[in-house]
């Protein structure tokens, strides 16, 4: 079982997302310092900490540039070492994608390496645009431990409400032999308390990842008594085809294909740690195509009701990406992980 560390480097700890707006040119030179740092923290080696500065900076230089509503979002990778910059925006758009990825194109007079050279230095890239906005995902891997199948068929994030300095939102990932499990938590209310209740999830998760579902959710209602409570949604996705969900409380899933939403499922209602019910799983069918999203309510669930071709032809990095940038709300904390099939993913992939 491989599981995701946390923000010191142990399993149980959710990561947090850090978010960059750019608002102004001086949001540049923000999201490249706070990359380095970050990378820095989380001991990438050698000279990554700076690739991933060149990364963020490039990378918000063209937001800066040319696009509205832009945002910068900085974390570790959801599967492996290393980090990956994530950037959304609200337009334009970008009508000539491959041009624009050539080394020396430019619309404004200088060098114009910036995408071109964030798709060269990048483990993997990603970036898709339509004229309401444009996604990127800019991996940078550490030596042997990214660019997986796993890896690139998850996205992830993790923002903290605004004007809050205490998460109490989680997920956490663990992969074995025949399936990729995923846990999405939110401790109840805001603040300390919440977040406290959200990390004694992630420690029970990372225990008892490989049990089956509801063994598992009755392990984390026993380890959040003590606790405020918290919703818990569960996802496990067999490598196989097929797919189990069981949660208590406000944690929603959607089964996407590029057709349209094939499915909506919301936990049980009660609270782990409190009153939760006696844990019931619903199988799940998935075809080649199939992602699963899996979210707090900090994202509005009515994204699911009608998304259009766009966003349902995502994959999961940037998809995931999409919902918090567009679908947030932002007084309350918001968690998003995203599971693509892994056999329609390459490994080290850098796609347009």
């Amino acid at each position: 079982m491989t599981p995701t560390p946390g923000t010191d480097g142990t399993p149980g700890t959710a990561y947090v997302t850090e978010e960059v707006r750019v608002d102004h040119y001086s949001a540049v030179h923000t999201a490249a310092t706070r990359a380095r740092a970050l990378a820095v923290r989380h001991g990438l080696p050698g000279a990554l900490p700076d690739h991933a500065a060149v990364l963020a900076s490039e990378l918000a230089s063209n937001l800066a540039k040319h696009a509205r509503d832009g945002a910068v979002f900085l974390q570790p990778l959801p599967l492996g070492d290393g980090l990956e910059v994530l950037t959304a925006d609200s337009g334009p758009g970008i009508t000539d994608p491959d041009r624009c990825l050539a080394d020396g194109y430019t619309t404004t007079g200088t060098l114009g390496a910036g995408l071109g050279a964030v798709r060269r230095a990048a483990t993997h890239f990603a970036l898709r645009s339509h004229p309401a906005g444009t996604l990127a995902c800019a991996r940078l891997a550490a030596s042997g431990t990214g660019g997986t199948t796993a890896s690139d068929a998850v996205g992830a994030l993790c923002l903290l409400a605004h004007g809050e300095t205490d998460c109490g939102d989680g997920y956490a990932l663990a992969v074995t032999a025949g399936a990729r499990t995923a846990l999405v938590v939110d401790g109840l209310g805001h603040g300390p308390a919440a977040a406290e209740a959200a990390q004694a999830a992630l420690r029970a998760f990372h225990r008892t990842a490989d049990a089956p579902l509801p063994q598992l959710l009755t392990a984390l209602h026993r380890a959040l008594r003590a606790t405020r409570g918290a919703a818990v949604g569960a996802f496990r996705l067999a490598t196989g085809g097929g797919a189990e969900f069981c949660g208590t409380g406000n944690v929603r899933l959607h089964l996407l294909d590029p057709t349209g939403t094939r499915r909506h499922l919301y936990g049980e209602p009660g609270v782990a740690g409190w009153n939760m019910p006696t844990p019931r799983v619903h199988h799940l069918p998935t075809g080649p195509h199939t992602t699963a999203v899996l979210h707090t309510d900090g994202i509005d669930a009515r994204w699911a009701r009608t998304p259009g071709p766009f966003l349902l032809r995502l994959p999961p990095p940037l998809l995931a990406t999409a919902l918090v940038h567009g679908h947030r709300r932002t007084r309350d904390d918001a968690t998003v992980v995203a599971l693509g099939p892994t056999a329609h993913r390459t490994s080290g992939r850098k796609d347009r």
